[in-house]
């Protein structure tokens, strides 16, 4: 396997000569739209012929909606060990609120598949968002936790789910203590059903870091608490923030070092990110809102506006700017090369697994890459 970066005056023919391998198999990898234009900078996975002889071990999970495109799951779950269908919520009277969308078909399409359906149990309020009030009512109070496990046994026998994920935000430092127990037992309860129990846990640099995001996490007691974690390690670019990186390697580096410290290595799924931002500047903080975009509407971005893809080689992420209506804009997105930084990372401290947040949009070259380091975990 190999990272080609495109310079100027190349074109497809030009670098299928170069790598050896047919400019049909690189339009197809890397998704190359008809008539095939490329832009500077922009970075192609070309295939190696076949896999690493250290290929490892791989726990490879992601987050996705009821609603995603049939043909962008069909084509992601030869690449997954467990889809994580998100989400149910719940009331404080303890009954849970199915996604808006029902999620039989993902599940059915993923047994099909032999990947293990999970669901994904959020404290989402009516609004949508998360809600700090229904984690205390949850976490503090073992008849209410009693009443949801017993539902959620109940919908995950009927529906066909394989485990459960607990993705609770803006944890009250309050509570910290009474979510793990509740963590401790959901593991309890579901494991005795048959069903593995993941955390996802708030990207953490040490143990007493301040936030609301960060003070109701507790790295070691949830991670001795359930059956894996995953770091949501993303997120540093985000809407409403300034324009960076949404997963810097050099901040995720530092998340996984501190998490490593608190939770055994074969216990931790690397957060990695599938799509970016675009932000329209000047950046004004409270007015500016940046757009999601996903790794070919970013690339395609660039060959539009005829502008060259950057490289933070500190962030390890792609960047660029553009021009439109006389509005400049930034992007950062994630291409082969920082996915790749992510991969050696989880090679380098050990970690058994990675998740995606989320599904959505399909990056073939992403999958072909992962599955030419590693051996992907399938269910028997």
């Amino acid at each position: 396997m190999q990272i080609y970066v495109v310079k100027e005056g190349d074109n497809i023919d030009m670098i299928a000569s170069l790598t050896g391998v047919p400019a049909e198999t690189l339009i197809f990898d890397n998704q190359i739209e008809y008539p095939y234009r490329l832009a500077v900078g922009q970075a192609l996975f070309v295939r190696g012929g076949g896999v690493a002889a250290t290929r490892t071990p791989l726990y490879v999970s992601g987050y996705a909606y009821p609603f995603i495109q049939e043909q962008v799951l069909q084509e992601t779950l030869p690449f997954l060990t467990a889809i994580y269908i998100f989400s149910y919520g719940f009331t404080m009277e303890g009954e849970l609120i199915p996604p808006a969308i029902n999620e039989d078909w993902v599940i059915q399409a993923a047994l099909a598949q032999r990947v293990r359906p999970v669901l994904c149990l959020t404290p989402m309020d009516a609004s949508g968002y998360f809600s700090n009030d229904l984690v205390a009512a949850l976490a503090n109070s073992r008849s209410l936790q009693r009443k949801i496990l017993l539902e959620l046994g109940s919908v995950m026998y009927e529906k066909g789910y394989g485990g459960l994920d607990i993705d609770f935000e803006y944890i009250r430092a309050e509570d910290r203590e009474a979510f793990v127990g509740f963590v401790e037992y959901a593991t309890e309860v579901m494991n005795l059903l048959g069903y593995p129990v993941s955390v996802a846990l708030a990207p953490k640099t040490s143990r007493d870091q301040p936030g609301l995001l960060y003070e109701g996490v507790d790295y070691r007691l949830l991670g001795e608490a359930a059956n894996r974690v995953m770091l949501m390690t993303y997120e540093w670019g985000y809407t409403y923030g300034p324009p960076m990186a949404v997963a810097p390697i050099n901040m995720v580096r530092r998340v996984v070092d501190y998490a490593v410290s608190e939770i055994p290595t074969e216990k931790i799924s690397l957060g990695i990110p599938n799509y970016g931002y675009n932000w329209p500047l000047p950046y004004v903080r409270g007015t500016t809102s940046a757009q999601t975009l996903g790794t070919q509407e970013a690339i395609q971005l660039a060959i539009n506006y005829g502008v060259p893809i950057q490289f933070d080689e500190i962030a390890m992420s792609p960047y660029f700017r553009y021009w439109q209506y006389g509005i400049q804009h930034e992007v950062w997105f994630e291409d082969v090369r920082s996915l790749k930084a992510k991969f050696d990372l989880v090679k380098e401290y050990g970690l058994s697994g990675v998740g995606y947040w989320q599904l959505m949009r399909f990056f073939r070259a992403n999958w072909l890459m992962l599955e030419e380091l590693f051996v992907i975990e399938r269910n028997e």
